[in-house]
């Protein structure tokens, strides 16, 4: 029996790039490389950034003694691309011309594609990426809001979302097509979707709609944010930054930190206690939504993000939902295995690595 390829997973953020070499599924060694003097510079594109990450990237290689040609694929977080079917994708020309345009959104995960590229170009294997923020497998009268021209948009957690899905139909048994499940990440932002026939057919996208969040005002009422938009001083930027950023949790209480305000509540502040049953209250709500898109006949719910840790988030959410269905939870985001997995369906054949350029065409 042939040796298990030997996979890098680059998963590039905003000042940081986490590093995992992984031996088939066995992790091998990991790192989380800071990139503070780049967040120093003055304002310029995330792509202007690859040079400086693909020389740290390489210093992970030579450190773990990988020379050239060591490598059997190379996995990259995926970026904002244009919507995308769930899968793994081999990165080519088009994916990258793409990212590098950033059409959807300047934003340090369209790194992980170039950055997959070039390394996989230097060991002679192929580079990918595994299901991208821009997963869209919307129904199409999901996609329908009230105002003619103006769609919905499928943004979500796809790589973690997807991940857990997959596990728990493992640990049910039963292939992930035949189960329906409502998923919500709870971390940083909180999107959920709906799964059926192992497609998100709904979501709740934290862009646009949906739950509060550390730094993220989640739904704000359509006539506020009018008022807001031709209030004096008003402009794009600023009021960008109000909703995704310093909104949510951060907006009121000046803690992006849901721990920190869970221990403020503890004290006996009331207003971080009443927040943080507002945001859990508004994940329950959304759970309740993305039910009735599964017709009410639901297999599971399924928690799962950095929050999903905290009692003081999960307990109040499994009161109010837990007559939808049972709830399980799977606390973290393994962003790193999830990728090496996704890499791993289609060395071992278990799925086609889907191509970007021909779905353009």
């Amino acid at each position: 029996m042939s040796a298990a390829p030997l996979l890098l997973v680059i998963n590039p953020g905003a000042g940081s790039t986490k590093l995992a070499l992984y031996r088939g599924e066995a992790l091998e060694r990991e790192v989380r490389l800071d990139h503070r003097e780049l967040s120093t510079r003055p304002a310029a594109r995330c792509w202007d950034e690859l040079p400086a990450r693909l020389a740290a990237v390489q210093g992970f290689l030579d450190e773990a003694g990988v020379a050239g040609g060591g490598l059997g694929a190379v996995v990259g977080r995926g970026g904002l691309l244009p919507p995308v079917p769930a899968g793994t994708f081999a990165v080519d020309g088009a994916m990258l011309a793409d990212l590098e345009r950033a059409e959807r959104g300047d934003h340090a995960s369209n790194l992980g594609a170039p950055l997959a590229s070039a390394v996989a170009a230097l060991h002679g294997c192929p580079a990918f990426v595994v299901d991208p923020v821009a997963v869209d497998e919307l129904e199409p009268a999901a996609r329908l809001t009230g105002l003619a021209g103006v769609e919905r948009r499928s943004f979500t957690h796809a790589l973690n979302i997807r991940a857990v899905a997959r596990r728990h139909a493992a640990s049910a048994g039963r292939p992930l097509a035949e189960l329906r499940l409502v998923v919500a990440h709870l971390g940083t932002g909180i999107s959920l979707a709906a799964l059926r026939g192992g497609r998100m057919i709904d979501v709740v996208n934290p862009q646009d709609e949906g739950p509060m969040s550390g730094d993220r005002a989640g739904a704000v009422p359509a006539t506020a944010l009018i008022d807001l938009c031709f209030a004096p001083g008003a402009d794009r930027a600023t009021l960008r930054r109000r909703l995704f950023g310093d909104g949510g949790l951060f907006g009121h209480l000046a803690t992006r930190d849901v721990r920190e305000a869970q221990r403020r509540a503890e004290a006996g502040d009331a207003t971080a206690a009443l927040l943080l049953e507002a945001m859990t209250l508004q994940v329950a709500k959304s759970i309740g939504a993305l039910a009735t898109v599964l017709d009410g006949r639901v297999d599971a719910v399924l928690l799962t993000g950095g929050l999903a840790h905290l009692a003081a988030v999960v307990e109040p959410i499994r009161r109010r939902v837990a007559f939808v269905a049972p709830v399980v939870v799977i606390p973290g985001e393994d962003e790193a295995r999830a990728l090496a997995d996704g890499a791993l369906r289609v060395l071992r054949g278990e799925e086609p690595a889907l191509r970007y350029g021909e779905l353009k065409r």
